[in-house]
């Protein structure tokens, strides 16, 4: 496209000379221009003579500053709508792109004057940025231990997904009819969208599972594993590629790749250990020094220059230096927080704004020639329908489930910012007609929207937890085992947990088996991690966190003090705070626990003072208790108690679900000698014998009686029947109880009206404890006791 005039452009002058004798795009001009030395980079203000070279518009920053703010105006504008349909934000920034370009032909004038010939330029290399840190930070985020776990099935699925479009694919590109096996043109551009469309980026594959939030799911983890073997796989072979085919260097082709392989090898043999010797160095729960992250920084911009002059683009180096970075924290994580502001949050969403701002306008039209269908067709099936085929049935060899194995297909083919690089990049090079990227670019704009909604469709994580086997204490037969799993955030929930196992009645000849998962942040890495450390003594999780090891050695040493009764099995699972229930749900899935036990996110003094409040925690226990697989308890500890005294222990039963369940587990613990307990049945005062009794009222009475029968002769148990007409009587009650007891059991009751808690819902501060426990734990009623809320397994809704 040529340019109007010198006043749509930076330059103080310019010339066409003449045609481009470029081979894909012939019809590109060439220009003489003349700048300003030193170039003009500050105005003369908008009171200024625009008239001169000062002006605002003829000026790089104050041009720069209008585009950055008008890109990131119309980015979040066009996101809200599109987060709404569940889109990601990558959607938003290329359709600003759309946009702002000549795609869409409205306000041409304004938009040429915000966007003048020249500045194109300083935008780009300072969004080029962005794309640099988004590899660096990309290869920080993975796991390079996770190249040696990755199972078979991984390395089937992505070598099968690469392989086979790629060696099909490279037959239609070299063959031409006409030409009788001979490079063309059209050949080389095929090639170039044969080598973008079937790569396997990991950085598009975390941040969409991101999206979907099933990046702790089966499908996610697996996910994640192909494409890692797919990313480190597509990297040497697109660089050694790219290096090959650049016949125009100073340097040959085998010298440069000698040169990157020497290079990498400093990288893996010098680099890593130097940089676990920082980690080594580092103090435990401080950053690394300032002077280590800037030697990291510099050392990043040193090999992208040398990235750039040995292969066509800084692309991999920079993501090897990062692989080679030990992830998570302290290292990791403080580089990630250095860069990602900077280069993910700004300088990304402007390179692909600027990146799909090169699609042109009328694309479509008569001039769509046949050999641009035929790419285009090509692009289609070697690029989508045949890696789809191809991850599918690799799919299936292990026996995966064919709504599972067509959402594993569309992950892995799904596109984002690496291949708009690409393509970008080829186009600038002029290794693929413009007609050809705007169809690239639709393309992958499309696969974008289709993945994600057809994979929301198609996979549903949390349906394996709705089994239907029967995983509660109410259902146990009194001589079966009981599993259940405890979870420990922080080393001050150890101890209240080991007093919930007791509550259990753990003994030799019936012990009770634990899985405890201590539960971390993810921090400095992009894929969950998941450890059993059943059969380690020692932990190293390379966290630099002494407090991991301190919890596992904790449980440890209470398993041996129960010499038996109880078999502990310690777990970490280090994954991000929204998907953490996921971990969770899967592990009590996987060991058919009965009850998972959860601390509260408030943590009180013993003089009563709040010291320790998580809204994270909070958030958690509520996607736990939506679908927990097994029944849940919420522990509200406000009480320590010591194994040499007895335990007063209360149980509040008004009927249900819930109730029943809080019951058999008060049950179990009364089997100890040293609990105290005491069964409060609180009944509505206004109903009488004669009338109709609901089923949940008639189990609720044949519970009691067999409790009753069972515990009548024993000293440590009594019940007690309380009437009441409302919940300010029932409320009266509880102030009573709590003065006498030191720990109550309470049932959940979500959603149940009955006249015994008439209006507590109301006054809720917490629904995740039911309305009596959450009367139990407001610090208004100044309660000493601990709480524990129950809610029983929940039913199954078809």
């Amino acid at each position: 496209m040529g340019i109007g005039s010198t006043d749509d452009t930076l330059f103080k002058s310019m010339n066409e000379t003449s045609m481009s004798n470029n081979v894909v795009n012939s019809n590109l001009l060439n220009y003489n221009v003349c700048i300003s030395t030193p170039p003009n980079i500050l105005s003369h203000g908008i009171w200024g003579k625009h008239e001169s070279e000062g002006s605002p518009f003829r000026s790089s920053f104050p041009v720069f500053l209008h585009q950055v703010i008008l890109i990131y105006v119309t980015t979040r504008a066009i996101n809200f709508p599109i987060k709404q349909l569940g889109l990601p934000k990558l959607i938003s920034q290329m359709m600003a792109g759309l946009i702002l370009g000549p795609a869409v032909p409205i306000f041409l004038d304004l938009k040429r004057n915000l966007f003048p010939y020249g500045s194109q330029d300083t935008l780009a290399t300072i969004a080029g940025l962005g794309y640099v840190l988004f590899l660096f930070e990309t290869g920080v985020k993975m796991d390079f231990n996770m190249i040696r776990r990755t199972g078979r099935k991984g390395w089937t699925i992505s070598l099968l997904g690469l392989v086979t479009p790629m060696l099909i694919g490279l037959c239609f590109s070299i063959w031409d009819p006409k030409h009788r096996n001979v490079f063309n043109k059209e050949s080389i551009e095929k090639g170039i969208i044969l080598l973008g469309h079937n790569t396997t980026s990991f950085a598009v594959i975390v941040s969409l599972l991101k999206d979907l939030k099933l990046l702790n799911s089966e499908l996610g983890r697996l996910a994640l594993s192909v494409a890692l073997v797919g990313e480190i796989l597509s990297n040497i072979f697109i660089t050694v590629t790219s290096t090959l085919l650049d016949q125009g260097h100073y340097i040959s082709p085998v010298m440069r790749l000698g040169y990157l392989f020497a290079i990498t090898l400093f990288i893996l043999l010098i680099y890593r250990p130097a940089m676990f010797w920082i980690v080594e160095h580092t103090p435990e729960g401080k950053e690394v020094k300032d002077i280590y992250i800037n030697i990291v920084i510099g050392i990043l911009f040193c090999l992208c220059w040398l990235s750039g002059e040995l292969e066509k683009g800084p692309v991999f180096l920079p993501f090897i230096l990062g692989l080679a970075t030990p992830e998570g924290p302290p290292l990791g994580s403080t580089l990630i927080k250095r860069v990602h502001l900077l280069g993910i949050k700004l300088f990304l969403p402007i390179y692909m704004t600027t990146s799909t701002m090169k699609v042109e306008y009328g694309f479509w039209r008569s001039s769509y020639s046949g050999s641009t269908l035929e790419t285009s067709l090509f692009v289609l099936f070697t690029g989508y329908f045949l890696k789809m085929v191809a991850c599918f049935l690799s799919s299936l060899i292990f026996n995966m489930p064919l709504k599972d194995g067509i959402s594993l297909a569309l992950l892995l083919n799904c596109k984002g910012v690496v291949e708009v690089n690409m393509y970008s990049t080829a186009l600038d090079r002029n290794d693929i007609r413009p007609k050809i990227y705007c169809v690239v670019i639709f393309i992958i704009m499309v696969s974008i929207c289709s993945t994600h909604l057809l994979v929301k469709h198609l996979y549903d994580p949390s349906r394996k937890y709705a089994g239907y086997q029967k995983r509660n204490i109410f259902s146990l037969k009194p001589d079966s085992e009981l599993k259940i799993l405890v979870c420990i955030h922080k080393p001050h929930h150890i101890t209240p947990m080991t007093e919930v196992i007791d509550l259990c009645d753990p003994i030799v000849e019936y012990p009770v088996t634990v899985d405890a998962l201590h539960l971390i942040e993810l921090a400095g890495r992009a894929s969950p991690i998941f450890i059993s450390h059943k059969k380690k003594k020692v932990v190293s999780l390379n966290l630099h966190d002494s407090y991991s090891d301190n919890v596992v050695l904790s449980l440890k040493l209470y398993e041996s003090d129960k010499q038996g009764a109880a078999i502990v099995n310690p777990y970490t699972a280090i994954s991000p705070l929204n998907l953490m229930h996921e971990d969770v749900c899967h592990l009590a899935l996987d060991k058919v626990s009965s009850i998972i036990f959860l601390p509260f996110h408030k943590k009180w003094s013993s003089d009563g003072k709040l010291e320790y409040d998580d809204k994270n925690i909070r958030s958690l226990n509520r996607n736990i208790l939506e679908k927990s697989p097994c029944s849940v308890g919420i522990l509200v500890t406000r009480f320590v108690h010591q194994t040499d005294s007895s335990l007063r222990l209360a149980l509040v039963f008004l009927g249900g679900r819930d109730d029943r369940e809080a019951l058999y587990l008060a049950k179990r613990a009364a089997r100890v000698s040293s609990i105290e307990l005491v069964i409060y049945h609180i009944v509505d005062k206004n109903k009488s014998d004669k009338d109709q009794e609901s089923m949940d009222a008639v189990l609720d009475k044949a519970v009691l009686k067999d409790v009753y029968v069972e515990h009548c002769r024993m000293e440590n148990v009594t019940f007690r029947e309380i009437k009441v007409e409302d919940g300010s009587q029932t409320l009266d009650v509880l102030r009573g109880m709590v003065k006498e007891h030191n720990f109550i059991i309470v049932g959940r009751r979500n959603g149940v009206n009955s006249p015994q808690t008439y209006g507590l819902q109301h006054w809720s501060e917490f629904p995740e404890l039911g309305p009596v426990g959450d009367y139990l734990a407001s610090s208004d009623l100044g309660c000493k006791s601990s709480i524990l809320v129950v809610q029983q397994q929940q039913q199954i809704c078809t």
